[in-house]
């Protein structure tokens, strides 16, 4: 690949959330191409992972594949392969359940986060952290994993001990879906978060203003933003939002649109 069309993939990611993100994941790829063995990224959000797509896109020869530990892992490794590489790399991912006595202090997944990141720990090191009563279980590369194993004896103000458990014992996630028929003044992102998370255009502007939603994994900048076919909206608590489809104009001048909120 020339350094014409790095550059060119590093400037499309530029002033974004992903541009640290697309320049690792680069750098990666054409460490593949010269090896032509495998690289292995840290856990990627599912814009990340987008990103890793469209890198492995524009190099020949090349593949990525994702795993996330469990079906259903919101946080990911991308592995870059080369197709003539005959061997069957893994992906070190271990999983580490975290328990705690819950009569005195409530633990949320923001807690948990918190006692990871006051260790200095990266957060691409780190995949889902699953809640669960007093315990929780969370996903890392095996090296992480034995740190945790040492070094996790608080969260919040509980001590926790922590174990290896098994991939194994993690339940897929199953996420509901609803359809959502709908007709809208305009494409704008504010018009469609209202129609598919059931509030008014001027809640979902304040939401966009706090920056609680995304678009396509990347914050909402602008309530005046357009959407199109095939976006995904994702709200902090609420859930994600796909756009199935633009159907055209009322007699009244509205937008119809099907969307799809998984929670």
């Amino acid at each position: 690949m020339s350094s014409e069309q790095r550059e060119k993939i590093i400037r499309f990611y530029k002033g974004t959330e992903g541009a640290e993100t697309a320049i690792k994941l680069v750098d990666m790829a054409e460490q593949v191409q010269r090896s032509q063995k495998f690289r292995i990224s840290g856990f990627l959000d599912p814009y990340g992972q987008e990103i890793a797509e469209t890198i492995a896109a524009n190099y020949p020869g090349i593949r990525v594949d994702f795993e996330g530990g469990y079906p259903g892992a919101e946080r990911q490794r991308a592995m870059f392969i080369d197709n003539t590489f005959g061997g069957n790399p893994g992906f070190d991912i271990v999983v580490i359940k975290a328990s705690w006595n819950g009569q005195y202090e409530h633990i949320g997944h923001r807690d948990v986060l918190g006692a990871l990141m006051g260790q200095g720990i990266e957060r691409d090191r780190i995949g889902d952290i699953l809640m669960s009563g007093e315990t929780c279980r969370i996903l890392a590369d095996d090296k992480m994993g034995a740190f945790l194993l040492d070094n996790l004896t608080q969260i919040g103000r509980s001590g926790v001990s922590c174990e290896l458990d098994d991939l194994a014992n993690i339940t897929p996630k199953e996420e509901r879906c609803k359809e959502i028929k709908a007709t809208v003044a305009s494409l704008r992102v504010d018009s469609i978060a209202a129609a598919g998370y059931g509030s008014s255009r001027s809640k979902a502007a304040s939401d966009i203003a706090a920056d609680k939603l995304k678009l396509n994994w990347q914050p909402v900048k602008n309530a005046s933003q357009s959407v199109k076919e095939g976006d995904v909206l994702s709200m902090r608590g609420r859930g994600r939002l796909e756009v199935v489809e633009v159907r055209g104009s009322t007699k009244k001048g509205r937008i119809g649109v099907l969307l799809k909120r998984y929670f």
